[in-house]
């Protein structure tokens, strides 16, 4: 395995990318989210959202094919504070090192930043507890998204 973290920048890339927001939801979500959701979440609609969504992404790949990616940037709900707004890695890949590697590249980006954010998908334990290895903490606050997920806000201060 050869692990190379890049930022996101060729339509390979990006329809890689979308590849692993498609599968990772259908392989992580079932009974987490709106069934109806996921069933309408097809590669197409996630390779548009892929090239509409550019900016601070960096995607994994291993050997030229994109395995996983992290989004990040400002937080648009916390002030001062970076956020990272997706991290997914495809199934084969989990226990790898490759959420890790790219935790540690979207933290560095967000270097600058004292507090950072995230929401989890409620009951998602997995993410839950890789996430709180990387020093986040659950606040308690909740909300439900406009895809029928419920979502725990996650907190780290350095």
């Amino acid at each position: 395995m050869n692990i190379i973290i890049n930022k996101m920048e060729t339509d390979d890339e990006i329809k890689g990318k979308s590849y692993v927001h498609w599968k990772s939801w259908h392989e992580t979500y079932p009974g987490l989210v709106s069934q109806e959701y996921l069933d309408n979440l097809t590669l197409q609609k996630c390779e548009d959202m892929g090239f509409k969504w550019r900016d601070n992404i960096l995607v994994a790949k291993d050997n030229g094919r994109v395995i996983g990616f992290i989004g990040y940037g400002k937080s648009d709900e916390m002030q001062d504070t970076g956020e990272i707004f997706a991290l997914y890695v495809l199934s084969e890949y989990h226990g790898k090192g490759v959420g890790s590697a790219l935790m540690e590249a979207g933290l560095d980006k967000l270097k600058d930043y004292k507090k950072f954010c995230l929401w989890a998908v409620k009951n998602n334990n997995r993410a839950i507890r890789f996430y709180q290895k990387y020093g986040f903490e659950l606040t308690g606050e909740e909300k439900t998204s406009s895809v029928g997920a419920k979502g725990v806000r996650m907190v780290k201060i350095t």
